[in-house]
């Protein structure tokens, strides 16, 4: 049974709200502890942070619900497939991993390059103190990899860019909307492109948190805020891209989670010209192997004739 991507009862001011509606609910609701349930304030950041988990990961479970309450009656799914549409998958599941994570990896080679670089010199300073060091400095590598292993795990920033953020975004951002939109008549490349501004529309709670960072100077917030949105967009389109072209959500989590751990791309390095070279090779390669790379048929076993909302067949 054919389906096309575009069809169905739901209708795009119907997709809108509800999108709308996930994107304010995911930032209303980390603020609800203080201004709804009026609890006291948090003893300290780590309990502060355990609150916002807590909160976000209540947004998604609701935001799931409220897009399975949409699509089930119109689209006629049963339950299990509900899963499938929201890109929860086991088959291929190292393809959607590794994949996304090396194409994604092309976009920061010149920071991949600079880090490099750094652990050369590192090495030849060590070199340069005597033989012994150099030898002392290779022994002590994997018990320096061991702490930073143990630091990140008990770090609850680090819980909250690598884990909480990536699974939570993706899910209400990538998972629950893009399917609303879709199902509501919305073109692919137009979802890629406008589900990313739902997507910043969730990070607008930062302009405040900037503003009252910067001696509540509005100039100055705008302008860290708004560079901050501008690369959520980017990402935002990169991230709905692999959700559509996979239909694995697993894709655009490590994609999330390399690009949190990486930060912004190193685009030069003073008195390193060979970074500069390095990513803007990246970026070329990143662009040519952007399609085959997330090739639908890399990622199922079946890309025509079928019933889900990917409508596979309309990119081939």
């Amino acid at each position: 049974m054919e389906e096309d991507a575009g069809e169905g009862s739901v209708t795009k001011s119907v997709a809108m709200m509800a999108c709308t509606a996930m994107a304010l609910f995911y930032v209303a609701i980390l603020y609800s502890p203080t201004w709804v349930l009026r609890l006291p304030p948090p003893s300290s950041f780590k309990q502060f942070m355990i609150r916002r988990f807590i909160c976000a990961a209540i947004s998604s479970l609701v935001s799931m619900l409220l897009s399975a309450l949409i699509l089930l009656p119109m689209r006629s799914w049963e339950v299990s497939h509900l899963f499938d549409v929201y890109g929860i998958r086991i088959d291929h599941i190292w393809q959607a991993m590794v994949f996304p994570l090396s194409l994604t990896s092309l976009m920061y080679a010149g920071s991949l390059l600079l880090k490099s670089l750094l652990i050369v010199s590192s090495w030849k300073q060590y070199k340069n103190q005597g033989r012994g060091i150099a030898i002392n400095h290779v022994k002590n590598v994997p018990q320096n990899i061991l702490n930073w292993v143990f630091s990140t795990a008990s770090s609850i920033l680090a819980w909250r860019n690598y884990v909480v953020a990536p699974f939570t975004e993706e899910l209400v951002f990538r998972a629950c909307m893009i399917p609303l939109l879709l199902c509501g008549g919305f073109k692919t490349y137009s979802v890629i492109f406008l589900c990313p501004i739902f997507f910043s529309l969730a990070h607008l709670n930062h302009l405040l948190e900037f503003y009252s960072k910067h001696n509540r100077s509005l100039l100055k917030a705008f302008m860290v805020a708004g560079l901050q949105l501008g690369y959520t967009v980017i990402f935002g389109s990169y991230a709905s891209l692999l959700f559509i072209r996979t239909g694995h959500i697993v894709a655009p989590i490590v994609a999330h989670i390399f690009c949190n751990f990486m930060g912004l791309p190193v685009l030069f390095a003073q008195g390193k010209g060979m970074v500069s070279v390095a990513f803007v090779a990246g970026m070329v390669g990143f662009l040519w192997l952007l399609f085959p790379v997330t090739d639908p048929a890399l990622y199922n076993d079946r890309t025509d004739n079928c019933r889900c909302w990917h409508g596979y067949c309309t990119w081939t």
